[in-house]
């Protein structure tokens, strides 16, 4: 155990070795994608990616798949699909990468921000509910950090108003919600294959749906507009390029066969981190809502609550960072609050809870629960640590008299 001065005094740090790299390569990932570059058979639309496609929706409980170039192109061709544009609204949460509110703007749609929800970090169902109008055709939840929005509450606001349901399950990849897999849930889903998410090919992403009319509209634009079965020159919609790479798709299908396992040993560490934090007050970890059965933890967001941890966000972070663990604040603000919503047309409703995350609350990253249990219970002996140096101490009573 390290000595109790913080690091950031000058004390030894709770850890000096790094945790593990991410992303990493598996056993045989090299000749695989090896077999592919010594082929002709580089591009997308081939064998590979269709193979990908195939596996990687039927694992997440949904018929058909289009592997594309990114997530965030992923959202704008489920949005294409179903045939949002100008003078339609699509409902969005507060917080997320900011690709889940332009992929709305970029298809002439309006994004409507609603609130999250405190503990979970997740849209809010009840703020859904006031922010549905006239014009709402869609909404994406995002399941955060890889702990699922609640769907059921969701399914049942959309499905009274007929409004279509885009699941961003970009930091899901895997987890399950009452027995059923993120993104085959709602309407359609998405994921991204982006550098940092629990399975990465650089970039990449994929639209997923049992949607057999929206698979195939989905297709056609992401193909520049072709159909099945019809010449290579013949273009029947305004489509563009978003095919994904042989190289990619084979990469991914590697990631794919250790996807459960690795969801697996990152919730065994996640428990071994959250019990070490059972004695520190003033911080509170995401929660899960109950039909959350299977967590990703792809990141893990928090809060601290300055008074009773004895530090605000800001100071928290810096010493749990100096003490040997990844750890970085919160977004620094809303989504609405980037400047680019000055410019578009967009709806926003009060987000309270959406604000105050901005303040105090922080994330931990996928790469700190990949290695052994040990190393996820340093993070909480370094938190640990970090509180008993800081927490408020408690005032003595007195009996109004100078000691003599």
């Amino acid at each position: 155990m390290s000595g109790r001065k913080l690091a950031l005094n000058g004390g030894v740090a709770v850890r000096s070795a790094p945790y593990p790299p991410w992303p990493s390569l598996g056993p045989g990932d090299l000749d695989r994608v090896s077999d592919i570059l010594k082929s002709t058979h580089w591009g997308g639309g081939g064998e590979a990616v269709e193979a990908f496609e195939e596996i990687f929706a039927q694992y997440h409980d949904a018929s058909f798949g289009i592997a594309v170039s990114s997530g965030t192109m992923a959202l704008e061709l489920a949005l294409h699909a179903l045939g949002i544009g100008p003078e339609d609204e699509v409902i969005v949460p507060a917080h997320s990468f900011v690709a889940t509110a332009l992929a709305v703007s970029r298809v002439g749609a309006a994004p409507v921000f609603v609130d999250i929800e405190p503990d979970t970090y997740n849209i809010d169902p009840v703020r859904i509910g006031e922010a549905v109008s006239d014009r709402t055709r869609a909404m994406i939840p995002v399941h955060f950090g890889g702990v699922m929005a609640d769907l059921d509450r969701i399914s049942t606001v959309a499905s009274d108003r007929g409004i279509s349901v885009v699941e961003d399950a970009a930091h899901a990849h895997g987890a399950e919600w009452y027995g059923m897999r993120a993104g085959g849930i709602g309407t359609c889903g998405i994921f991204s294959f982006q550098n940092s998410k629990a399975m990465s090919a650089g970039e990449g992403g994929i639209l997923i749906t049992s949607d057999e009319t929206l698979a195939a509209r989905g297709r056609s634009v992401a193909n520049a507009g072709r159909l099945p079965e019809r010449g290579w020159f013949e273009h029947f919609e305004i489509g563009t390029n978003l095919r994904m790479t042989a190289v990619q798709a084979v990469l991914l299908g590697c990631q794919l066969e250790r996807l459960q396992d690795q969801v697996r040993l990152r919730e065994t560490n996640f428990r071994r981190f959250a019990d070490g934090l059972a004695e520190v007050e003033g911080l509170e970890l995401q929660r899960a809502p109950a039909g959350a059965i299977v967590q990703t933890r792809y990141i893990v967001p928090g809060r601290v609550d300055e008074k009773r941890f004895g530090l605000g966000r800001d100071e928290f972070v810096a010493a749990v960072q100096a003490e040997g663990v990844p750890v970085r604040p919160f977004y620094p603000h809303p989504l609405y609050a980037n400047p680019v919503f000055r410019q578009v047309r967009h709806r926003t409703l009060p987000c309270p809870a959406a604000e105050q995350a901005t303040r105090d609350s922080f994330w931990l990253p996928l790469r700190l629960f990949m290695g052994t249990p040990e190393d996820a219970a340093d993070a909480a002996r370094a938190i640990a640590k970090v509180h008993r140096a800081s927490r408020p101490r408690p005032a003595f009573p007195t009996n109004g008299s100078a000691a003599g």
